[in-house]
Parts: C-alpha cells; structure tokens; sequence
C-alpha cells in the first residue's frame, strides 16, 4: 500500500507541474527597458550642429511622444575594435598594423578606453580594455592571418558582451573591420542584434573592399559604396565640411529601407539567410558603414567615425508605449525656440527597435 501511496502523489505532483508550465491563455506584456538614440544633427552645408539644448528634441515611439533624457555633457567611450584576420586578409593586414596609434587621439580620447579582438575560426582577445596608447598600438601590430573561417558574427557578439560588462555611464562602440559576409559563425544575426540592443552598443564598419581579398570569383564591392572612398572627389563647389567628408567614405543612410528585414528576422523561428550581417548591424544599431582599399581611406574612415561620435547627442527613454510589443518606430525632431521643428536641419538616428514580449 505504501508503494501505491508513493506513485499516487508522484503522479499528483507531475499533474500539477504541468499545468502550471502549459496553462492556456497566458498573459504577455513588452519587456521594459531603457532605449538610447544616439542623434547626428548636420545643417544644410553638412557641417555637425552641436550646440543644442535638450529642450530643442522631441523623440517620437510610433509616433507618440517620449518623456526622453537627452545628454550633452561628454560621455567616455568604450570601444571594441574587431579585426578579421584570416587567410583572406593577408594583402590587408600589414595596413591594419599601423592604425593602433590613431584610435586615442580620433576616437576615444584620453577618458577612452579600448579593447582589440581578431577572428577567423576562433575569436581572440589581444588587448583588453586600456587607455595606454602603447598598448593599443601593439595589439595591432599581433595581427597575423588565420585559417579560412570568418566567424563576423560571433566576434561580433563578443565585443558586445565585453562592452556589456563595461560602467553604464559609458558609451559603448563596436568597430568591425573586415568583409561584410560571415563564414563559420555559430550565432546567427537576430542574436547579435539582439544583445546589442539590450546592451545599447552603436556598431560601426569599415568593410574591406572584396577586390582585395579576392573572396569571390565575381567581384562585389562592399556597402555602402561600390568605389573606394578616396577615389570620389568631392562635386564642384562643395565645401570639404564634415558630412561631405563622410559622404566620400560611407554612402547614403536609408534604414528605413531595411524595417522590413529587421521584422522578418525577429519574427522568423528558423534563421534567414544574410548576405551582409556588417550592413544590418550598423543600420539597427544607428551606426554607419565605412569602405576602403588604401591606407588613406583606412584613416580617413576612422577619423570620420570619431568626428561623428563627438558631435553626437545621446537621447534616452523608457517606452510610455511598452505593451506595444513588436517593432518600434523612432522619430526625432529638432525644435526651434518657438516649439517648431525646424526643416534647415538634417537629423539622423536609429530606425527603431524591436520590443519582444514576455509571460506575465
């Protein structure tokens, strides 16, 4: 009887196990969490407009308006720089060696700090966080090719969890360098955009050109651009100011253009093929891609991406829309003293975002 007794509470407990994990009708509710903007504001000649005041934002979450925090006070950067280095990069590398020295001065500054990883088949730490120059410049100089994996986006992810253990009042950078196709990752793109999101990482490429590496028997240049930058002069008449500069290196922004795809890769269960993870990334994260094939471009590439980080305002919110679960559209204006948004302005951030749902 004892044994019998035993079976029956067994069988009672696995019951309500049971229905405890699969009750119908469970109740969703968005996830809440804080979502940072970062926002370049050029005039009508491209020059950066730096001089705004909070009270001149408004910021839009599918078009309802945000009680938003914006920070014009100087933030210290974090940056991960991501380099591929395998057997492909071999006319590459000996350029990348020589950029170490220029990451403090353009980029990070003194309050900087950064950390330098490399990938083929695994990923590879050569420097952790720092503000030594030195040290930065040596890491670069450890480059040597690998074998013939490219794991973009693994290497991608784990400059993001090093950015994610980094003091929240940071900003945190992504650079990748390398090819814009990934070959050998075992994470797929939705989890690297995903954990950027939730750790609020802005990721920058600069693509090398696939003419070099000679990856492919058809020859694709990368995005944005199919022409090195500093094979384009400038057009007649235009001043050389800090978007036109950046105009030459990294193409048009159009994330509008890439909602759909973010969509169907958060919806999909099963993986979509990406044939440019590098592009997805900066467009959801509200970064830009860079292209080179000289070591002019190389620098100039950089030196763009420092110049855009300084003169950026940081906007941050919590969703008053967060039951909406699905994607967030993001909208920013610029607002004259008069409470107008003013049309002489160009502002440019992060499309939106994706906010997924969980049980109650």
């Amino acid at each position: 009887m004892r044994w019998i007794k035993l079976l029956f509470a067994l069988w009672l407990a696995l019951s309500l196990f049971a229905q405890d994990t699969e009750t119908p009708g469970q109740v969703f509710r968005a996830t809440v969490n804080v979502v940072v903007a970062p926002v370049t504001v050029t005039d009508r000649d491209g020059n950066y407009v730096t001089d705004l005041q909070p009270s001149n934002f408004r910021l839009y979450d599918n078009e309802q308006i945000q009680d938003i925090k914006v920070d014009v006070s100087y933030i210290p950067i974090s940056l991960v720089v991501a380099v591929q280095a395998n057997w492909d990069m071999e006319a590459v590398l000996p350029r990348l060696q020589k950029i170490g020295p220029l990451f403090q001065p353009l980029v990070t500054g003194e309050q900087g700090e950064v950390a330098v990883l490399c990938f083929d088949h695994r990923i590879q730490l050569l420097q952790d966080f720092t503000n030594d120059p030195d040290l930065i410049s040596q890491a670069f100089k450890k480059l040597k090719q690998g074998s013939s994996s490219s794991r973009m986006i693994d290497a991608a992810i784990e400059g993001i969890r090093m950015l994610g253990r980094r003091p929240a009042n940071r900003r945190r950078i992504l650079l990748l360098i390398s090819e814009t196709r990934d070959r050998g990752s075992e994470n797929r793109t939705r989890d690297a955009l995903t954990l950027a999101q939730f750790h609020n990482v802005l990721t920058y490429t600069v693509n090398v050109n696939r003419l070099i590496t000679t990856l492919t028997s058809k020859a694709q240049p990368p995005r944005p651009d199919p022409y090195p930058a500093g094979a384009r002069p400038l057009p007649p008449n235009v001043p050389p100011t800090p978007e036109a500069t950046r105009a030459t290196v990294a193409g048009p922004a159009n994330s509008a253009n890439f909602v759909p795809v973010f969509v169907e890769i958060f919806r999909q269960v099963k993986a979509i093929f990406v044939d440019n993870p590098a592009e997805l990334f900066t467009e959801y994260t509200g970064g830009r891609e860079y292209a080179f094939i000289s070591q002019h471009d190389l620098e100039r590439a950089i030196q763009s991406i420092g110049q855009e980080l300084h003169s950026q305002y940081l906007l941050s919110y919590t969703p008053n829309n967060k039951m909406e679960a699905g994607w967030h559209d993001i909208r920013v204006e610029v607002l004259s003293s008069t409470g107008r948004p003013r049309r002489d302005l160009k502002v440019r951030q992060r499309p939106g975002y994706w906010m997924a749902a969980v049980p109650d």
